[in-house]
């Protein structure tokens, strides 16, 4: 196995007397999947703002490429290659496609004090990206991100982070509010990410979506680590009953399927 890109040691975070992390430890291999389980209240959020440079712990220690690391905040994670994309996704639906995929960061054209935006080449980069990871309903940059859907959104979002050099990606919920086709070109596109080296964190509570991409596992139950173990060692039957803390999870899951 290769080195990690990312490794949480002992990682316990506190607010005031609540222990929301306790002792906490994982690693993001390169090219690999950690998907990370856990129900409401689990400590997936704040561990999502540990990795991502929003909070610092308050004992235990981050490493990046092997060195001991206090990000500043979320500006400075960035910038080292940790990109994160939230459930909302963030985009602003009023613009482009375009301008979303570069927001902040657009290309430009001409000299000072004539320099402007290069629209042309934004919206070419930003369809070429979404072809890439499997979307070929969207044609034009120019399109509104209004008019695209959740899963569209989402691969925008993950195809974004890659372009601009992610090596770390941590994907908060990316399929829970998707129907089947979209969580599926959110999952084939992980794939994708993982095959181009990036090491991917997906937060999720659906097992089955995890199982299907998976390489590692950790479950978090109340802040703390109640299982870790590689695909193919647990089914998904024991992963949901981990989750729920030894109760029949996967029953009650089927039972809801067949009210669905």
């Amino acid at each position: 196995m290769s080195n990690p890109l990312m490794e949480l040691i002992n990682v316990s975070k506190s607010f005031g007397s609540t222990d929301a992390l306790k002792n906490v430890s994982m690693e993001v291999q390169p090219g690999k999947i950690l998907c990370l389980l856990g129900d409401n209240g689990a400590g997936k959020s704040t561990l999502i703002k540990i990795l991502s440079g929003y909070h610092p712990p308050s004992n235990g220690t981050v490493r990046l490429e092997g060195a001991d690391t206090v990000f500043s905040g979320p500006r400075e994670a960035r910038q080292r290659g940790i990109a994160t994309v939230h459930q909302d996704v963030g985009s602003i639906p009023l613009m482009s496609i375009g301008r979303n995929f570069f927001l902040g960061a657009e290309p430009t054209t001409g000299n000072w004090p004539f320099r402007r935006i290069d629209t042309s080449k934004a919206n070419e980069i930003a369809v070429q990206q979404m072809e890439r990871f499997g979307i070929t309903r969207v044609k034009d940059g120019n399109q509104l991100v209004g008019t695209m859907s959740g899963g569209e959104r989402q691969v925008l979002a993950i195809g974004r982070a890659m372009y601009f050099g992610a090596k770390v990606l941590i994907l908060d919920e990316p399929t829970s509010a998707l129907g089947v086709k979209e969580a599926a070109f959110v999952l084939k596109m992980m794939r994708i990410a993982r095959e181009n080296g990036a090491g991917i964190v997906f937060i999720t509570h659906n097992a089955r979506h995890a199982m299907a991409v998976g390489d590692s596992f950790c479950v978090l139950i109340q802040g703390e680590v109640a299982a870790q173990f590689k695909r193919g060692e647990k089914t998904r039957e024991e992963v949901l009953n981990l989750m729920a803390g030894g109760e029949d999870m996967a029953a009650l899951e089927d039972d809801l399927e067949q009210v669905d």
